[in-house]
């Protein structure tokens, strides 16, 4: 400093003191997508989410939300997280499958009795033992919420039985498992992202999709298809999920924090899902509906084992046989 001028080192001075002033933690800003809009679950978790980790940091962590597939759809947010250009993301199961094939065994069709079932074996060793192949995809998951158990909707005719199912053209999710077991029903099976299969359904190219209620609900599925079948053939969980790139800049407190919030988020979503089923399944009756709550799923199952006897080299007999066996 001694070579330079008087007003040189004044104002070196003066930078040196404003860098100190500078807090040690600039405020971090996640950006959490998902692909369903405002009015559905998994908008209800991001913003429980995003008011557990804004309340816990006293704001030194913010998180903004971009519902309606603004980021992307689903398949494109798992590759966004593994970039880090998307921090976080709620996400159905289905479309995991295309980067971890083994989570696929989640999806063999009427494999779940109950929510408390699928519960059990998200939340012990068998969900815990996915979130660590995850990571070495570059996800960092949190929590399993709900997307819920899936029913059948269609423009054509009630679906009772397997044969009901015939000719019919459905959208399924792009999930090889979905493909397999509709067209083992008998459908002509559609694997398109959700937001065109919307336009699809409204312009009549495809007959039908598969959802839970809260979905037909939150997209007024009731104005392109009359007929609804309460066939539960799969249970879908949705994934709040980190990028690992974000997660490995987080400190041990943030980290403690934002894991704590995705639970509480879970938590909701599942809570959410419980209370209002009884309440979106009338609603839809009320909008004209024709539902079929009971159909044949003892027929159903057995058309499916094909599908079963297809996966279990992929998936391991054992580890099939004890998903059905958790209790």
């Amino acid at each position: 400093m001694f070579g330079l001028c008087k007003m040189c080192r004044m104002s070196l001075a003066l930078f040196v003191l404003c860098l100190m002033a500078l807090p040690a933690d600039a405020v971090l800003n996640l950006k959490l997508g998902h692909a369903i809009n405002e009015k559905d679950v998994f908008h209800d978790a991001a913003l429980k989410f995003k008011e557990v980790v804004e309340e816990k940091t006293n704001g030194d962590v913010t998180v903004t939300i971009y519902p309606n597939a603004k980021l992307g759809d689903e398949r494109n947010l798992l590759e966004s997280l593994r970039m880090g250009t998307v921090d976080m993301a709620v996400v159905t199961g289905g479309p995991v499958i295309n980067f971890l094939p083994s989570f696929g065994v989640l999806d063999l069709p009427f494999l779940f009795g109950s929510a408390e079932h699928a519960y059990k074996v998200l939340d012990g060793p068998v969900g815990q033992g996915f979130f660590k192949e995850m990571e070495k995809i570059g996800w960092k998951g949190l929590a399993y919420g709900e997307r819920g158990f899936r029913n059948l909707t269609n423009s054509k005719k009630p679906v009772v039985k397997p044969e009901d199912m015939k000719g019919l053209k459905i959208r399924v999710m792009q999930n090889p498992i979905y493909l397999d077991a509709f067209t083992t029903l008998g459908a002509n099976a559609v694997p398109m992202a959700w937001t065109e299969a919307l336009t699809a359904l409204q312009q009549g190219t495809i007959d039908g999709q598969e959802n839970p209620l809260n979905v037909i609900v939150a997209y007024n599925i009731n104005e392109s298809n009359k007929y609804l079948s309460m066939t539960r053939h799969s249970y879908a969980p949705n994934i709040i999920m980190m990028s690992m790139r974000t997660w490995n800049k987080l400190s041990d407190e943030q980290k403690a924090v934002v894991q704590a919030a995705a639970l509480d988020a879970a938590a909701l979503n599942r809570e959410i899902d419980n209370r209002s089923e009884a309440g979106w399944l009338q609603e839809l009756k009320d909008k004209g509906m024709e539902v079929v709550d009971e159909p044949d799923l003892a027929a159903f199952r057995e058309a499916v084992k094909s599908v079963y006897e297809k996966y279990e080299p992929q998936f391991g007999k054992e580890l099939i046989q004890s998903i059905l066996d958790t209790k």
